[in-house]
């Protein structure tokens, strides 16, 4: 039986298990944990209020690492998984967390349409430009020249967009946080989670080991917070904020 959360109160340590990271020291990885972890204390929410859905990556190692109901899934399917929890219980609230080349090597198509049903649920992507888990390869989200072990020559094509996607297919809450800045986006998670329908963060996520171009020094450089002149409700604002990529970067609540 599922208990009122607004009656009970979690820590940190109710989301413990036996299990330490085994992130690289420094990995983006951490400050989303932490981040998320945060959010469902705020929320007033136990291990057994809600369902995590990983997809294959470095993140999806976060399913030993809280303790909750999870599944980690195939690579680039944890949205349909998620949608299937959802309809098999629209009571139990659903969280996605999922890679950038999970979501946009491979499951793109899933994103496109749980963002136009506007499924309740609410998805963290970690965006570090690379395939950390594998050592290192491009991802869809690496920019152009970026050299790799896949692509020594530099990336020919222009970077997928996470955000744009996201809004072009519909989606009704679309923001961007920094991994770096665990209050910050702990209180985007938390809009997330209390978003009645389907919420999409980009989180962007340091990888030491194999991405020394978009380092915490250059995030600390480029990033900069939306402020309360950037109208949220207004989606063709949302697009021109989401195509900034250089000088500056903006997170927040974008729509």
């Amino acid at each position: 039986m599922r208990v009122d959360c607004n009656l009970v109160m979690s820590n940190l340590t109710d989301f413990k298990t036996a299990f330490m990271p085994n992130w690289c020291p420094g990995c983006g990885d951490f400050g989303i944990w932490g981040s998320i972890k945060n959010a469902l204390v705020e929320k007033g929410w136990a291990p057994y209020d809600f369902c995590m859905v990983y997809g294959i990556g470095c993140h999806g190692h976060m399913v030993n690492f809280l303790k909750s109901y999870a599944i980690e899934t195939l690579h680039g399917r944890p949205i349909p998984v998620a949608q299937g929890i959802r309809l098999g219980n629209n009571k139990l609230p659903v969280v996605i967390v999922a890679g950038d080349g999970d979501t946009f090597g491979e499951g793109t198509n899933h994103l496109v349409h749980i963002a136009r049903r506007n499924v309740k649920a609410t998805m963290i992507v970690h965006d570090n430009q690379v395939y950390g888990l594998t050592t290192g390869q491009t991802a869809p989200t690496a920019q152009k020249s970026f050299k790799t072990k896949s692509t020594p020559s530099g990336v020919i094509e222009e970077a997928i967009n996470p955000l744009a996607i996201a809004l072009a297919a519909d989606a009704t809450f679309v923001a961007r946080g920094f991994a770096g800045d665990i209050p910050g986006l702990t209180k985007l998670i938390v809009a997330g989670l209390n978003h009645n329908g389907f919420a999409f963060i980009d989180a962007l996520q340091l990888c030491v080991t194999f991405n020394h171009l978009n380092t915490y020094a250059w995030y600390r450089q480029h990033i900069y917070q939306l402020d309360e002149t950037h109208d949220k409700t207004d989606r063709a604002s949302a697009f021109s904020k989401a195509l900034e990529w250089g000088p500056k970067v903006p997170i927040g609540i974008f729509y």
